[in-house]
């Protein structure tokens, strides 16, 4: 099937989350925390089958960062290479760690898709605050700069926050929400509570589920037999299975794509994803790598 073929009624994107905010080498050695290394994370990821590869990147101490020039370096890292995942820029900025102004910055850089954290939830041992305020100026830079926003719900208030931004024009279709379960803080990894957030959507949102730890498999196995799409990598889970690190990301996203396939959801291409969530078609320039996008 040529790539850019129209996706299949039940294509399921599967989305890998390379680094996070938290995880550290010395919890799982393959977590990959340089430019390179999350480049590469990501190459071998779309090989194994994910559509769009989640990025934060990291300072020169291992420290989250919301530098554009190191989010813009791994994007060109993985552009001249030829990869064309669809790529997602965090504005999360590590819950606390940085500012609000300092979240923003790489929506300047005109990711195809950002996240829109919708609502401040107790995050561990702190506090994740995503103020009114800085949601509505989120929104406006998104819709400005055509950054498609992420809506990342950690409880089902704010899916209600974000029904709240539809209403009043902030948040335009096509929507694509991620349901975070399992955080501590948040609402708890459940089939029933991911029933409940599917319930609340839009008519029309395409949604998919980020669990945490060892709640990542069994979730995503149900958001993918319920229809929706499904986010892994080590992010979210450091572990295989319980008591086996995971050797990368790619192994997580093989795993997804081969159960995707026994519950006869062919895997959408990230041509495929752009179709089914209205982003630009992407073009790579060979021989070097250089992209440009149609209709931005």
């Amino acid at each position: 099937m040529p790539a850019n073929a129209s996706p299949p009624p039940d294509a399921v994107i599967l989305s890998a989350a390379l680094t996070g905010s938290w995880p550290t080498k010395e919890q799982n050695p393959a977590l990959p925390i340089t430019e390179a290394e999350i480049a590469d994370s990501a190459i071998e990821c779309r090989a194994a089958g994910a559509a769009i590869v989640h990025i934060h990147v990291r300072d020169a101490s291992g420290k989250v960062t919301c530098d554009p020039a190191r989010y813009d370096r791994v994007r060109s890292l993985i552009r001249g290479r030829g990869c064309d995942v669809v790529i997602n820029m965090s504005t999360g900025g590590g819950a606390g760690q940085t500012s609000d102004e300092e979240r923003m910055a790489p929506v300047a850089l005109f990711p195809e898709i950002a996240s829109f954290d919708c609502g401040s939830v107790n995050f561990g041992d702190r506090v994740f605050v995503n103020s009114p305020r800085f949601l509505a100026e989120l929104a406006k830079r998104m819709t400005s700069d055509q950054v498609l926003p992420e809506i990342e719900c950690f409880e089902v208030g704010h899916v209600q926050n974000a029904l709240r931004l539809i209403d009043e024009g902030a948040l335009s279709p096509p929507f694509w929400f991620q349901f975070v379960l399992g955080l501590r803080g948040g609402a708890p990894a459940s089939v029933k509570q991911l029933t409940h957030f599917v319930d609340m959507l839009p008519a029309g949102a395409k949604w998919s589920v980020c669990a945490i730890g060892r709640a990542q498999l069994p979730l995503g196995v149900a958001a993918m037999a319920m229809g929706g799409h499904a986010r892994t990598g080590l992010e979210d889970n450091l572990y295989y299975r319980k008591g086996e690190l995971a050797t990368s990301n790619a192994q997580l996203v093989a795993r997804l794509a081969r159960i995707a396939t026994e519950l006869n959801r062919p895997l959408a291409t990230p041509e495929q994803a752009r179709q089914m969530l209205g982003l630009p078609a992407l073009t790579l320039s060979p021989p070097l790598g250089q992209l440009s996008t149609v209709s931005r």
